[in-house]
C-alpha cells in the first residue's frame, strides 16, 4: 500500500475516532447528572470543561508536530482520550470526573488538529479537497454512533458503552504504532518558528473567518432544536431528527467537495458554500412547513461544509514549512470564537428571545463574506 494511503486512512481512523467521542459524551450527559446528582448549573458547568480541555490540545499540536512529528503525538492522543473515557465511565468522584473530561478535551483537540494537519502534509495538490474528505469521516461519526448507542443501551448500562469506546482509542492508538508518518517539518533542532512571517494578514483573515465559522456552526448545533420548537413548527423529537439531516447535509457536500467536484475552484467552491448557508438560514426562517424548514437545515448543513477543509487548505498551501503551527493558530482563534459567541448568544436568548438566533447567524455569514473577499485578495 502507497505510504500516503496508508497515512491517509490513519488519519481517518482519528477523525472519525473524534467525531464518535464528542457525541457519545454527550449521550451520557444525563446518566452523570443522575450519578453525581447535578443540578443544570452543574452540568453546565461540568461539560463547560471539556472546550477548555479541545482549546489545550488545539495549542499543544501545531508546535509539537513541527518540532517531533505526528506518530507519538498521536498515540499520546489516543491514551489521554482512553483515560479520560474510562474516568468517565468508572469515576466515583466528582473533582476526578471533572479532570477525566478535561484530558478526554486535551486528547480531542490533538487528534482533530494533528490529521488535519497530516493530510495537509501529505496532499500535494487539492488539499481542500483532500481535507474535505477527512472531514466526512467527522460526520459518519457523528451520525453513527447514536444507532450503535440505540442498540447498545438496552443490553449494557450507558457508562459501560462509554468505557467501549475508551477501548477503540486505544486500539487507534496501537493501530498508529505502525504506520509511518511524515518526517517532522523542523528537521534540525536549532531551527525555530519564525513568528513574525508566520502570522500575517492572510493567516489572520482566514483564523477570523474560521472564529465565526466555529462558532456558526456551534449556534446552529444548540440553538436550532429550540428555535424550532418555539416557533411550532415542529416537536422536539422532529427537530432533533431534522437537526442530524442538517449533518447529513454537510458529510454530503464535503464528499461532493474531494470526489465530483475535486477539480472545481476552492473559492467557486467557497461562494458556493456561502450562497446554501444564507438560503439555508433563509428558508429556516421563512419557511412555514417542516418540508421547508428541514431542507433550509440540510442547505445549511451543505453551506458549512466546506469552511474548514477549503480554509486549512490555504494555510496547508501558503504555510506549508510550518502548517502544524499555522493549523494551531486557526483552530485556536475558531475554538475562541466558539465558546465566546455561543456565550453571547445564551445571553442573547435570555434577554430577548430564540428567534434572534436567525439575525446573529446573518450577520455571521456577513462577516464571513467580508472576510473571504479579503482572503482572496491575499491569495491572488
Amino acid at each position: 500500500m502507497n505510504n500516503n494511503i496508508s497515512v491517509f486512512i490513519a488519519a481517518c481512523a482519528g477523525m472519525l475516532l473524534f467525531g464518535i467521542s464528542l457525541i457519545t459524551l454527550g449521550s451520557v450527559a444525563t446518566n452523570l447528572q443522575s450519578k453525581f446528582w447535578l443540578d443544570g448549573v452543574g452540568s453546565g458547568t461540568l461539560f463547560s470543561i471539556l472546550p477548555f480541555g479541545i482549546l489545550t490540545g488545539s495549542l499543544i499540536f501545531g508546535p509539537v508536530c513541527d518540532r517531533y512529528g505526528y506518530k507519538l503525538l498521536l498515540i499520546t492522543a489516543c491514551i489521554s482520550m482512553f483515560i479520560g473515557f474510562e474516568g468517565i465511565a468508572y469515576t466515583e468522584s466528582h473533582r476526578l470526573l471533572k479532570l477525566c473530561i478535561f484530558i478526554f478535551g486535551v486528547g480531542g483537540g490533538i487528534i482533530n488538529g494533528t490529521t488535519n494537519t497530516v493530510v495537509s502534509h501529505i496532499s500535494e495538490n487539492n488539499k481542500g479537497a483532500d481535507l474535505s474528505l477527512l472531514g466526512v469521516f467527522f460526520g459518519i461519526g457523528a451520525l453513527g454512533i447514536p444507532l450503535v448507542l440505540g442498540m447498545l443501551w438496552g443490553i449494557t448500562k450507558p457508562l459501560d458503552v462509554v468505557a467501549i469506546i475508551g477501548w477503540l482509542t486505544l486500539l487507534v492508538g496501537l493501530f498508529y504504532i505502525f504506520i509511518k508518518f511524515p518526517a517532522p517539518k523542523l528537521k534540525q533542532q536549532s531551527e525555530s518558528v519564525k513568528w513574525k512571517t508566520l502570522i500575517n494578514s492572510l493567516l489572520l483573515f482566514i483564523a477570523f473567518f474560521l472564529f465565526f465559522q466555529s462558532s456558526l456552526e456551534a449556534l446552529m448545533n444548540n440553538w436550532a432544536t429550540t428555535y424550532l420548537t418555539t416557533r411550532g413548527i415542529m416537536s422536539n423529537n422532529e427537530a432533533l431528527f431534522a437537526l442530524s439531516l442538517h449533518i447529513v447535509g454537510m458529510v454530503i457536500m464535503r464528499l461532493l467537495t474531494g470526489s465530483v467536484f475535486r477539480k472545481v475552484s476552492q473559492i467557486k467552491i467557497m461562494w458556493i458554500s456561502l450562497f446554501f448557508l444564507a438560503a439555508g438560514i433563509a428558508l429556516i426562517q421563512f419557511g412555514e412547513t417542516k418540508f421547508v424548514v428541514t431542507a433550509g437545515l440540510i442547505l445549511s448543513g451543505a453551506g458549512l461544509a466546506g469552511g474548514f477543509p477549503l480554509m486549512l487548505g490555504f494555510v496547508g498551501e501558503r504555510f506549508s514549512q510550518l502548517s502544524g503551527t499555522a493549523f494551531s493558530f486557526v483552530f485556536v482563534i475558531a475554538l475562541i470564537g466558539n465558546m465566546l459567541i455561543n456565550y453571547l448568544m445564551g445571553i442573547i436568548v435570555h434577554e430577548y428571545g430564540v428567534h434572534n438566533l436567525i439575525l446573529v447567524s446573518y450577520i455571521e455569514i456577513s462577516a464571513m463574506a467580508i472576510l473571504f473577499l479579503f482572503i482572496i485578495i491575499k491569495l491572488k
